[in-house]
């Protein structure tokens, strides 16, 4: 059997980074097509040398000149190409057979959309592609046959504790007993702080996340939980299920990943180490299972797992992300929107931490959007959205 073709979208970030440790332990099944980052031209080139993409894809011109540069001098074949349509393009390339989707934000929608429409085995780590326009992405790959696989470690766990038929639908048969899915929490850094604590939060404090490695714009998400609401509407889309059906729980030890609750009485949980490499190898292998090089769970050292209802108080962008849900239409699409540039804004020192709800708060009560009936449509509410927020900010 060939090896499949691989193209790894964020390839930097640590998504991408654990998608090519996976890769690097199973030369003879993978083989890298393309490889792409915004701006970190250094780490890509490192990523050109060892894996030989066919592509090298920079969303910065300045940074894609400095890449082809040292392309060049190690006397590489990669070609180096620029711009959001060449990330559409090595996403949908015929030769390719799996795409890894795992450029942060609403960047990532375009380029994702492109490899479910052109019916890739679509490895979808980019939950804002499904807040942005989840029935419309999700229609796309029905209608191509393009294979969407969940990577965020809750999604995957449900994934893994659902009936899933060939083609990796969930099946919600009368007779399937399903009740609800239970999105796990590890609450992030300041589960245990005070609301009143919470006002003079640094960014590198926030991005100090307890259990598991990531960037710093999801590292935010993961302290405000915005980015279990992001999660709680991504699972509608992935899992056809309605808000009502999908409960968050803090679980600080990261170990059970999420559950899925039957009427008989069961409670099907998957566990493992937080290591990220887990769910990709499943979600790269599926329906089959390989090693991913992550320690087996030590059940003996779990003895203490505690479960308990996120406080909402200190959390209010959790109640945001639901009420989005709720609502539907444009809703999730502006509570993306507004949490991306109210983090931005954290990140650069404008704004304190408790601003970001209240910004995101801010633009779902002024903005007043029609449901988006096409990609434009979800394009043109994001910017508005966006811009809306801009204006929030001091």
């Amino acid at each position: 059997m060939s090896p499949q073709n691989l193209t790894i979208l964020g390839a930097t970030g640590s998504i991408g980074v654990n998608t090519l440790r996976v890769v690097a332990d199973h030369p003879d099944q993978y083989r890298v097509f393309a490889l792409t980052a915004q701006c970190s031209d250094a780490p890509l080139l490192q990523q050109c040398r060892e894996f030989a993409p066919r592509y090298a894809v920079m969303t910065d011109e300045a940074a894609a000149a400095r890449l082809r540069e040292g392309i060049t001098a190690a006397g590489l074949a990669t070609q180096v190409l620029v711009g959001a349509e060449a990330l559409a393009e090595v996403a949908s390339a015929p030769e390719v057979d799996c795409v890894m989707a795992a450029i942060v934000g609403g960047a990532g929608l375009l380029p994702s959309l492109a490899a479910a429409k052109a019916g890739k085995k679509v490895l979808l780590a980019n939950k804002e592609s499904l807040v942005m326009a989840g029935d419309l992405f999700m229609r796309t790959a029905r209608d191509n046959g393009a294979l969407v696989m969940p990577i965020d470690s809750e999604h995957n766990a449900i994934f893994q504790c659902l009936p899933i038929n060939e083609r990796a639908r969930f099946e919600q048969r009368p007779n399937s007993g399903f009740i609800k899915v239970i999105l796990t929490a590890s609450g992030g850094p300041f589960r245990n702080r005070a609301h009143t604590e919470l006002e003079n939060i640094t960014p590198d404090e926030a991005c100090a996340h307890p259990n598991w490695v990531m960037g710093r714009k999801i590292s935010v998400d993961s302290a405000t939980l915005v980015n279990k609401g992001l999660e709680l509407i991504e699972a509608c889309h992935l899992f056809e299920v309605p808000p009502s059906k999908v409960e968050v729980l803090v679980h600080p030890q990261s170990i059970v990943h999420s559950m899925v609750c039957y009427a008989d009485g069961s409670t099907l949980a998957q566990m493992g180490n937080p290591d990220m490499r887990t769910p990709i190898a499943y979600g790269m292998a599926w329906p089959h299972r390989m090693n991913a090089g992550v320690t087996p769970l030590d059940l003996t050292k779990c003895s203490n797992l505690e479960f308990y209802h996120p406080d909402l108080q200190r959390f209010p962008g959790l109640v945001l992300g639901r009420e989005a849900a709720e609502t539907g239409g444009a809703a999730p699409l502006i509570y993306n929107a507004a949490n991306e540039i109210a983090v931005a804004a954290f990140l650069a020192g404008r704004i304190g931490f408790l601003r970001i709800p209240a910004i995101i708060a801010r633009v779902l009560d002024q903005a007043s959007f029609p449901v988006p009936r096409s990609l434009d449509d979800v394009l043109h509410y994001d910017g508005e959205a966006r811009a809306l927020a801009a204006r929030c900010l001091p």
